[in-house]
């Protein structure tokens, strides 16, 4: 399967290069480019993508804003991976609670871009998740009491929910647990919809806001 790309970037060089590596990759495609917040959405709109790669900071419409109108507008939207300048900043940490699949360093060398984009594709694992805790740490909201979703998770489901927190795939998690893949498969898809989630990544922050993380 090809995996189709549009590049949201305000600078015409980072897009340049972007594309260049992406390109060079067997199985990977760009279709269209984007210079502004708004541009990303209509462009989307249009070409329907697997992956955008949408820089945080744009004109008109910054990608926060633009993540949150694609996830909104579409009935099958793609997978959003925000690259931006600074690893620990707000702006990322809100475009993940925007719906955002993960985040990439603009510095990112090919072959992390690369993989981040077939990573997200695939939804197997989250990207960074050292990094995620850490701005959970700094910008999370932290309710005051638990959501009622925290309750109805089963253990099972807990410890999914932990382990896909620290970064593990499907596969990895099914060794931790001594079940089959299609166990643990079962089981994330029984945490996403009890946390009301589109991916991993969206699970995860849930779960930091909620409190469900601060013993591990």
């Amino acid at each position: 399967m090809t995996i189709r790309i549009v590049l949201a970037d305000d600078e015409r060089m980072v897009r340049t290069a972007l594309r260049a590596i992406l390109t060079a990759e067997p199985g990977l495609e760009v279709v269209g480019e984007a210079a502004t917040g708004a541009e990303a959405v209509s462009v989307v709109r249009e070409l329907a993508p697997d992956v955008v790669l949408m820089d945080v900071r744009m004109p008109e419409t910054d990608g926060i804003r633009a993540t949150e109108q694609i996830l909104a507008t579409l009935p099958d939207p793609p997978r959003i991976v925000v690259v931006t300048t600074f690893e620990n900043d707000a702006y990322v940490y809100e475009a993940l609670r925007a719906g955002a699949s993960g985040f990439l360093l603009k510095r990112a060398d090919a072959d992390s871009l690369v993989q981040a984009v077939r990573l997200v594709v695939h939804s197997d694992s989250l990207l960074f998740p050292a990094a995620v805790r850490a701005l959970a740490t700094e910008y999370g909201r932290t309710k005051a009491a638990p959501p009622a979703w925290v309750a109805r998770l089963t253990g099972r489901e807990s410890e999914v929910l932990r382990l896909m927190a620290a970064g593990l795939t499907n596969a990895e998690i099914a060794g931790r647990m001594g079940v089959g893949p299609a166990t643990v498969k079962t089981h994330v898809a029984a945490v996403l919809a009890k946390t009301a989630t589109r991916d991993r990544t969206q699970a995860v922050i849930a779960a930091y806001e909620a409190g469900f993380m601060k013993d591990v």
